[in-house]
């Protein structure tokens, strides 16, 4: 029986290959390469992972926050690079969501009528 930790070394290997995980590193590159895109991109993640820190203390989002999020909203729209990451990005995720229901389907099996 071979050992789990390999076959999931080797699964992260294999992800590394796969078109859509290129697909989306060649996009992040691209933006990476536009300084004014990346800051945007980064500005937008920062405001991201706030509101989250945010959700998870139990407060809530403030007209600032709101006005906030429509502003970084408007400034992504009009970044073309940023949108191609978002769609890359999306694509991998529909595998990721792929794996994850495989690899989980024993614990739904297990509770499961």
């Amino acid at each position: 029986m071979s050992n789990i930790y390999d076959t999931a070394n080797q699964l992260e290997r294999e992800i590394r290959e796969m078109e859509q995980f290129q697909a989306l590193s060649e996009s992040f590159g691209k933006l990476k390469e536009d300084a004014a895109a990346y800051a945007v991109f980064k500005e937008f993640q920062e405001f991201q992972m706030a509101m989250q820190q945010k959700m998870s203390e139990g407060q809530e989002m403030t007209d600032a926050d709101a006005e906030r999020a429509q502003s970084l909203a408007e400034k992504i729209q009009k970044e073309a690079l940023i949108a191609d990451l978002m769609q890359t990005e999306q694509a991998f995720s529909l595998v990721l969501n792929d794996l994850n229901r495989i690899i989980m389907t024993p614990l739904r099996d297990l509770y499961e009528d």
